[in-house]
């Protein structure tokens, strides 16, 4: 198991250095100078110069890519005189269009994605899984019927439209949850929860739709497989044999989306976001895109891949877990 988890750490730092490389090379793929995009349409060549001195991007890329690494682990500084700028580490850039590290930047972000997706996931999962499995332990029946269509339903629909759906029925006309926002959790629990919910509700209803569909289709599966009639034989208890033998066989690909899934979603939920009104890293993407922050852009697409390597290394631990041949092979 040691051997299996260093092997999967090995590859994802592999995969990272790679990512940085490509991160990097993007700051450089915008048809102008990105000296050029922050100082205006007005700047002499004079102002650009000194702007590339700021941004540290008057030296060979080698160096700069060197720099960007080195910043990570141990801060940089960017520019000199009155124009010093210390990003302390991990630095991920400064945003001299916001006048702040990124790293802040993502630090004020992130909280707000994490609560969101988090949250939505435990939502997803746990109603996803359960009515996936009931609904196959109850096939043919009108429970059965009844579930298909709601996951069906759930799967037509986008996050656009359900969520303007429940923002009106819940707090435009009935008043009977508050309006979408964001409080830290250390503050007060119960308004962190409060201000959530909806976007947890919205997604949970939708991402569910998919996982019941999946752990359905795997549990119909797996409980026709010969272990489980040789459980039956050994006249083990149904419910034993159901969440002991079949569920645990049936859920290692659902593992395998839903890692991708928040990892996925870890990087940016900007349409729920958007929606109702919070201030997460998806949003503060896209208005980076828009407003060509370049030192954003990279940053929040870096920490992206990040949480998808992640994600990956968790579900192949995971699958250890629950799987002994991973163990073994």
């Amino acid at each position: 198991m040691f051997r299996f988890v260093v092997r999967r750490l090995l590859v994802a730092a592999l995969t990272l250095v790679v990512i940085s490389l490509v991160t990097f090379g993007l700051f450089f793929a915008v048809p102008s100078s990105p000296a050029k995009v922050m100082c205006g349409k007005n700047c002499t060549a004079e102002d650009i110069a000194q702007v590339e001195r700021r941004l540290g991007i008057d030296q060979p890329l080698p160096r700069q890519y060197a720099d960007f690494v080195g910043g990570v682990f141990a801060g940089r500084t960017y520019g000199e005189g009155d124009f010093r700028q210390d990003c302390p580490a991990p630095c991920l850039g400064y945003s001299f269009r916001n006048n702040q590290p990124v790293t802040e930047i993502v630090a004020q972000r992130a909280p707000v994605t994490f609560s969101i997706v988090l949250g939505g996931a435990v939502l997803w999962l746990g109603i996803g899984i359960s009515l996936g499995m009931v609904s196959a332990l109850r096939r043919g029946t009108a429970f059965d019927r009844a579930a298909i269509g709601v996951t069906l339903a759930g799967a037509s629909m986008q996050v656009y439209f359900f969520g303007l759906i429940l923002l009106y029925l819940l707090v435009y006309s009935t008043g009977l949850l508050p309006f979408p926002s964001y409080t830290p959790l250390t503050e007060s629990p119960a308004r962190w929860a409060a201000g959530l919910l909806l976007p947890w509700m919205t997604l949970g209803f939708l991402n569910s739709a998919l996982y019941a569909r999946l752990s359905r289709a795997q549990m119909l599966e797996t409980l026709s497989e010969d272990f489980i009639r040789t459980a039956r034989a050994k006249g083990l208890p149904a419910r034993q044999v159901h969440t002991r033998h079949a569920l645990r066989a049936a859920i290692t690909p659902i593992v395998t989306i839903a890692g991708l899934d928040i990892g996925t979603s870890l990087g940016g939920t900007f349409i729920t976001e958007t929606i109702f009104g919070l201030q997460g890293l998806g949003k503060a993407t896209v208005e980076a895109v828009q407003f060509l922050n370049l030192p954003v852009v990279m940053a929040t697409v870096l920490l992206a891949a990040v949480f998808i390597v992640v994600a990956n290394i968790v579900v192949d631990v995971l699958y250890a877990v629950i799987d002994p041949r991973v163990r073994l092979s």
